[in-house]
Order: structure tokens, then sequence, then C-alpha cells
């Protein structure tokens, strides 16, 4: 080796004192340290795949090196896979411990790009985009799955997507907030979730049909799991889903039942909706002031949720003949911005 030369990697170090060469090896190990290699598959089976190939945008374009900048729909190709040629694929290296924002595209223009639903989307502020947010907790590599394309999970699994309040908690811890579940072994380490205000996090997982337990976790440790009343726990003090269908789960506050709140669930008596008539034998009305995409959940006095589901009208209309008779407490939550409001109705006979 001539004069003070060091090799390492693709980093190449010429006559440099001691104290730069130890600091731009520092340097060059925290970046791989904080890589994150991100498996992004779409399944096209049902689609007509466009003569200009499969790509995907997003706002990861530009920090994994493609030229052209954030959502440029022709300079990430995906690759027909061998295996099964329904199946298009890209690896990305992207830095770790952010999330990022995409799409897949049937071709090699943004209006091509597909309809992504409701329960995959960001939602918030009218984003339609899909999501995730990359760690380098679980692997080096994070596979996202084999997602229909304009759907929500591989073919044959379900979407579930988890969400949980700690803004009733003193602090979230620094190693985050993570799942539980049987599915995944209850490992605290390896289902992170992720924030986008309001001190709500959440995160996607797909799952076969079935059952599952589940709990949530302010931490990274099984000391940090959160402790579920009996009121709304299923098997040995955990949650419980069932997955038949692609669901948003209603926003449970950590350690709790339902809605976070210091008084229990309680009426919001200014509340920018109406509820007609009330009480109400069959059909509960919901008027909005506008016609915006809210989540509509209804409690009973004891937390317990019996209904919960997505909605844009200005007016719902709600069957309740199914309630027993009883006092009922309805919940609304923009979507754009995640305003709650609650108010409660009579169920009559």
């Amino acid at each position: 080796m001539q004069g003070n030369q060091l090799t390492k990697g693709s980093l190449l170090l010429i006559n440099l004192p001691m104290k730069k060469i130890t600091l731009s090896i520092l340097i060059l190990l925290s970046s791989i340290a904080n890589a994150k290699v991100v498996h992004f598959v779409v399944d096209m089976s049902q689609q007509v795949v466009n003569v200009t190939g499969v790509h995907i945008v997003g706002d990861f374009q530009t920090v994994a090196g493609y030229a052209g900048g954030d959502w440029n729909s022709a300079t990430t190709l995906m690759t027909q896979m061998a295996s099964d040629t329904n199946m298009y694929e890209v690896y990305v290296d992207v830095p770790a411990f952010a999330k990022y924002e995409y799409k897949f595209v049937n071709g090699d223009q943004f209006y091509e790009a597909e309809f992504v639903p409701v329960e995959s989307r960001v939602g918030y502020n009218f984003n339609d985009n899909r999501w995730v947010y990359v760690d380098s907790i679980a692997n080096d590599t994070s596979f996202i799955g084999a997602i229909l394309f304009a759907g929500n999970a591989p073919v044959n699994k379900y979407l579930i997507r988890y969400l949980v309040d700690l803004s009733l908690e003193p602090s979230v811890n620094s190693s985050g907030v993570h799942l539980i579940s049987d599915y995944q072994g209850f490992n605290p380490q390896t289902n992170i979730l992720y924030s986008f205000g309001a001190n709500v996090f959440e995160v996607i997982n797909y799952v076969d049909a079935g059952f599952y337990q589940y709990k949530f976790v302010n931490g990274n440790t099984l000391s940090d799991v959160e402790l579920v009343p009996a009121a709304c726990s299923s098997q040995l003090g955990n949650r419980g889903v069932a997955a038949s269908i692609d669901m948003i789960l209603p926003i449970d506050c950590f350690g709790g039942c339902g809605v976070c709140s210091t008084s229990g669930l309680t009426e919001n008596s200014h509340a920018s909706f109406n509820l007609f008539p009330n009480p109400v034998a069959d059909v509960l009305a919901i008027r909005f002031e506008n016609e915006k995409e809210r989540q509509i959940q209804i409690y009973d006095t004891n937390g317990k949720l019996v209904s919960d589901f997505t909605s844009s009208n200005a007016v719902e209309r709600i069957s309740v003949s199914s309630l027993e008779v009883g006092t009922y407490i309805i919940k609304t939550i923009d979507r754009s911005n995640y305003k709650e409001e609650s108010s409660t109705f009579i169920k009559s006979k």
C-alpha cells in the first residue's frame, strides 16, 4: 500500500489524518446501519399489463437514488417475477425509521396509477396514497407483501389496520409503540406503529381468515404491554379481532376500552351533527354539515363497540333495530384531521 491509503468497501481514503479516517468510517458504518432494503411486490393477475410495464411511484424515489425525483412514474420499473409472472417486484434501498408513501402504476404515466382503497390509504387530509413505516428492528429486508393492484391485501389475505391512542399515557416510549399478536408470536419488537399525529399510532398487517388475539405495547419489551380491561378482552386478557373482511379497527385507548377520555365515554353537546329521531326504534339518521369521509362508531354505555363503518354521506341512515333497548354513544372521526365528536341516542322498543 502506497502512502496512507485505506480501502473500505467502496470507500477510498488517501493521505488523510487518522482522526478524519476514523470519522469517515463511522459515518459510513452509520449510514449502513440505518439503511433498509424494502421489497415491493404487486399482483397484476386481475389487470391487463400495459406495454410500458409496471412501475411504482412514491416519496422514496429520491433517497433511493432514482433520477427525476419523487413521484416520477417512469423511473422505477418493476420486474416480472419468474416464479409467478403475475407478480412484479422491485428492491429499493432507503433510510430506515421513516414513513414512505407510494402507489403502483400500470404503465409509466401518473394517470395510470391505481385507485387505492380507503383501508390502505394514508387517509389524513384526503391523502389517497399507500404508506409504510420502515424500521431496522425485524429484518434487513422489509417485504411489504404481494398486494393486489388497486386492492387492500395479497390474494386470500385480509388487511387489518390497528390504531391505538396514547394521549392519556405520561409519555411515548423512545423505543416506539408496537403490536403483539398470536400470528407473530407475541414478539414486542417486530411490529412497530407509526403516528400521523394526535398521539394515535397505527400499523397495517395482512392475515389469513381467522380470529386473532393482540395487545399494544408502549415500548418494545413485554413489560411495556398494556393491561386490557375485562370489558374488552377476549381471551387471556388480550384484545381480539375476527378477520373476514378488510377493516380499519376503531381507535382504542391504550390500556382501555374504546375512546380515550378522563371521564369515560361522554356526550359532546356541541357536536356538529344531528341525530333524528331520538329516541329511535328502527332507523337512526345522522345529518352532517358536509360530505366528508368519516368513521362512525356506536358504543354501549359499557364502552363496547357495537357498530363501526365509514361514510362520506351528508346524511347517513343506520339500522338500529337489532340493538337492545337503552342509551348508546355515537362517535364520529373526521378522517382528514382525526377530529372526534360524540353524542348520545336512546334505542326504544
